[in-house]
């Protein structure tokens, strides 16, 4: 399978067919338009509604299996066989029509041996023809310098709109402010953004392969307004019609400080063909977050000392997150589930060495009159005092860890082994357990729902639940060490289904290396 494609578009009718021809070909694609030689004349900004209903009609064909990019360069050019600077090895030519000239010209370019796949050569040759009210409607003026702000979390279907139609008014700059953590906070799943850093890097990889002509600024941004608000040398900045209101405050600070006001040119918002309640209505970085839930977030490493059956997944989250309740789901779908509260509660008996040794530090008077540990006396003796914690810590968990490696032993030399067991731990990764698993699954919530969530089920203030909550494990962090994550933010169903895709692609997976294996 070639990795990446050019397709010449001369009929935008063709589309649908050019591209279910194709898909199987290439993860990554590469339009062309064939535009008219007369066209040169037409200003970049004219070709605008024609690309944004282009990525549109690509999208409800291919969906997200291929990076699809429309070329802006040779609109610019006075010819549309200027040379193409792409960051992309082109493999194969595609033409939804018979233009041999074009596409060898392009081949040339490209130093592309293979000869071009013409998807229809009764097709006679044609162009790409605008209608007339594309040709004359308002806004099709260019600018030097064009700006423009989001936070640009893996490049999607409305930010490729967005970004072109920026791209189509700029002829000389494209400044791009990039939001920063300090913005992103209120965001869905604000840990699951990638950091500023990566986001910049692809953005300016996309805004180069699509257009080679322009110079690109793109900078991070701490606050709404980031460059607009010194920079003299700006003139039209591009906005949603939902931030509209946004372009206006940047004139008004603009007026503040005398500098020139900006043009404002507003896209509209490109709706999502997902409406459940749980998604945007709009397509949105936020939408494919959500779709991240309950998927691969990150490759696990093979641990050759450990046996691959069973496969040990630990499974973590803070307080309320729903980590119990999700166990319980992959308990249900066949997974073997190891509660390491209840075996706590277990290594806290008399007679047992963890028993022993909390009472040799701690003394009797944490004891109950049966003799058992009374963990009402014994909590107030480690919350709040860090070192008795730390303490306390130091023997349970090291015994807690031993009776679990006894429990799964005694799994690896049963009858029948399970495929899968289901490591429950809240402090998983505090005690660095994470090494005796073959993956970390976490749960995450906003810290206001998991507030929200200790208060009605603990009964206590708000403020004792934001103490629970700050002395966890930060959910930035468990997502950094986890390879699936799941969210009960929203409703069970929701959490179900996000359970149900784990599931399924982590058994499809242990099939795979169960058949390599065996060969």
């Amino acid at each position: 399978m070639a990795s990446t494609g050019l397709l010449v578009v001369s009929n935008i009718k063709q589309l649908g067919k050019s591209l279910k021809s194709i898909e199987k070909y290439v993860s990554s694609l590469y339009i062309h338009l064939n535009v008219n030689a007369s066209s040169a004349s037409i200003t970049p900004p004219s070709w605008g509604r024609l690309i944004s209903q282009l990525y549109a009609d690509s999208h409800g064909y291919l969906g997200n299996k291929v990076d699809l990019r429309v070329l802006v360069s040779p609109l610019k050019k006075d010819n549309n066989v200027s040379p193409l600077q792409l960051l992309k090895p082109v493999d194969l030519i595609f033409s939804d029509a018979h233009h041999p000239e074009l596409c060898d010209s392009l081949r040339s370019t490209l130093n592309i041996s293979k000869p071009t796949i013409f998807l229809d050569e009764t097709k006679a040759s044609g162009c790409l023809q605008l209608p007339t009210e594309c040709v004359q409607a308002p806004s099709l003026q260019v600018y030097p310098t064009v700006v423009l702000g989001g936070t640009f979390d893996r490049i999607h279907l409305g930010h490729k709109i967005f970004l072109t139609q920026a791209v189509l008014r700029a002829c000389r700059r494209l400044v791009v402010g990039v939001t920063t953590a300090a913005m992103t906070k209120s965001k869905t799943l604000p840990e699951l953004i990638l950091p500023v850093e990566q986001r910049i890097a692809l953005l300016h990889e996309f805004l180069a392969d699509i257009d080679s002509t322009l110079q690109y600024d793109i900078v991070p941004i701490d606050d709404p307004f980031g460059p607009t608000q010194h920079d003299p040398e700006m003139d039209l900045i591009v906005v949603s019609a939902e931030t509209l209101r946004g372009g206006q405050k940047v004139n008004e600070l603009r007026a503040a400080k005398q500098l020139r006001q900006l043009d404002i040119f507003a896209i509209d918002i490109v709706e999502s063909n997902v409406q459940d309640g749980i998604h945007e209505s709009k397509v949105s970085s936020s939408n494919t977050r959500i779709d991240l839930l309950g998927t691969r977030w990150r490759q696990p490493q093979a641990n050759s000392k450990m046996p691959m059956r069973p496969y040990i997944i630990g499974l973590t989250g803070g307080i309320c997150s729903g980590k119990s309740k999700m166990a319980q789901r992959l308990g249900d779908m066949g997974a073997h589930v190891i509660d390491c509260d209840k075996v706590a509660h277990d290594v806290y008996e008399p007679g047992q060495a963890c028993y022993t040794k909390i009472v040799e530090h701690f003394g009797k008077e944490i004891l109950s009159t049966n003799g058992r540990i009374d963990r009402s006396k014994l909590g107030p003796r480690v919350f709040g005092n860090p070192t008795e914690l730390h303490i306390l810590n130091g023997i349970v968990w090291p015994e807690l860890m031993l009776e679990v490696q006894r429990r799964l032993a005694k799994l690896r030399t049963a009858a029948v082994v399970p495929k899968v067991v289901v490591l429950e731990a809240a402090v998983l990764l505090r005690a660095g357990w994470e090494t005796n698993c073959h993956e970390v699954w976490s749960m995450i919530v906003p810290e206001e729902e998991a507030v929200k969530r200790i208060m009605e089920r603990n009964s206590l203030s708000e403020q004792e639940a934001r103490n629970r909550v700050a002395s966890q494990v930060a959910n930035a962090d468990i997502v950094a060490k986890s390879h699936v994550i799941f969210s009960s933010q929203w409703d069970y169903d929701f959490t179900q289904k996000q359970a149900d895709r784990a599931w399924q692609m982590l058994n499809k997976e242990l099939e795979s290396k169960e058949l390599q294996s065996s060969l």
